[in-house]
């Protein structure tokens, strides 16, 4: 993969950017990340938790193909997922009104519980945000829902 050209005037902002990254990612990934907290509390895998929040989000229900590409796996792996969080009761399968040769996906009540769950894990900051000054929790709170907003 190709890095994108930086001008030499440029090169402290980039090195800058890159560090920053660098220390959130630090930050996200090896000391808050929740993902493990997440996979113990609900007893299965993140992928699985990750299709079900996807899932307990849409404000109407999903066909297979539609998670698929949300969660950017094929559609037979997509469908065994579906089917174990059928069996655990979390969610509903049935034929799509629209096109009966496919499927849709809707959230159970314990699938809408389990998925409020996970976020509220996910949710929960690494305890040294706690003790970072109110000052730069809120540089860092404006600089983050910029980068949010650009997506």
């Amino acid at each position: 993969m190709t890095e994108p050209a930086v001008r030499p005037r440029d090169r402290a902002r980039a090195e800058m950017a890159e560090r920053t990254w660098h220390n959130l990612r630090v930050l996200l990934h090896e000391r808050g990340d929740r993902r493990r907290e997440a996979v113990e509390a609900l007893g299965m895998s993140f992928f699985r938790i990750k299709a079900l929040r996807h899932i307990a989000a849409a404000a109407e229900p999903m066909t297979l193909r539609d998670l698929a590409d949300v969660l950017l796996t094929d559609r037979p792996y997509t469908t065994l997922v579906v089917d174990d969080l059928v069996g655990r009761g979390l969610v509903e399968r049935s034929p799509n009104p629209a096109d009966r040769r496919s499927k849709i996906v809707t959230v159970t009540e314990a699938g809408r519980a389990a998925a409020v769950e996970a976020e509220r894990i996910l949710d929960t900051p690494p305890p040294s945000l706690y003790d970072v000054p109110a000052d730069d929790l809120a540089v860092l709170d404006r600089v983050a829902a910029r980068l949010i907003a650009e997506d």
